[in-house]
């Protein structure tokens, strides 16, 4: 399996970090973080194109994972990455199937595919800014 769902898009960097901030909270997630790497390495004398690490989280898949296994707060929250790469934005998420797919005794596999759906939906909406 993959660990990542992925999409380029022509959108400007900017307005895709809005767009996922967007499209998260109409799918019911909210926004719990947004670390600029770009800045924390600029701050340490790093030069890098723009990255930002979007953390999101829905208060009831997050409570029926942890539910049936603890473990799963190592994967928490999920990330959405935003980034260019040679002028280029990219837009990717871990996809939430993988988690369960490290703990096959908590009987995720319904749970992680419907996060996984939404999280899949939240980034091709905001490639496509819809």
């Amino acid at each position: 399996m993959n660990l990542e769902y992925a999409i380029n898009t022509d959108r400007p960097f900017d307005k895709v970090v809005a767009d996922v901030e967007k499209f998260t909270v109409e799918h019911g997630f909210k926004v719990l973080h947004i670390h600029n790497v770009q800045e924390t390495l600029a701050g340490k004398g790093f030069d890098r194109e723009p990255l930002k690490i979007i953390e999101i989280c829905n208060a009831k898949f997050a409570h029926k994972a942890l539910s049936k296994d603890m473990m799963v707060s190592l994967f928490m929250p999920c990330k959405i990455n935003v980034y260019t790469e040679s002028g280029k934005t990219k837009i990717k998420a871990m996809r939430p199937a993988l988690i369960a797919e490290f703990f096959p005794q908590a009987g995720l596999n319904d749970l992680a595919a419907e996060a996984e759906k939404i999280i899949m939906t939240i980034v091709d909406q905001t490639a496509k800014g819809e």
